[in-house]
């Protein structure tokens, strides 16, 4: 994506992160964690030191409300 800067904001501490209880045991899965600035901050659950990328809270509430609703069905199984 052209004009994407790398995000300098500051990680969530180890104990922040938090996943699904719908994970599964290989640890396929994503964690999320409230941010210092108030955001939600998503990285992935096998590389806990990789990227995080962060989400303003209604991109969030936009997303799981889509989830709940069965937006993203087609994606899973």
């Amino acid at each position: 994506m052209s004009g994407m800067q790398h995000d300098q904001r500051e990680r969530p501490g180890d104990g922040a992160w938090r996943k699904s209880t719908y994970s599964n045991p290989s640890g396929n899965c994503v964690e999320v964690a409230e941010a210092a600035d108030g955001s939600v901050a998503v990285r992935n659950s096998r590389d806990p030191q990789g990227s995080v990328i962060f989400y303003t809270r209604p991109e969030i509430d936009a997303f799981i409300r889509g989830a709940k609703a069965g937006e993203f069905d087609y994606l899973t199984g």
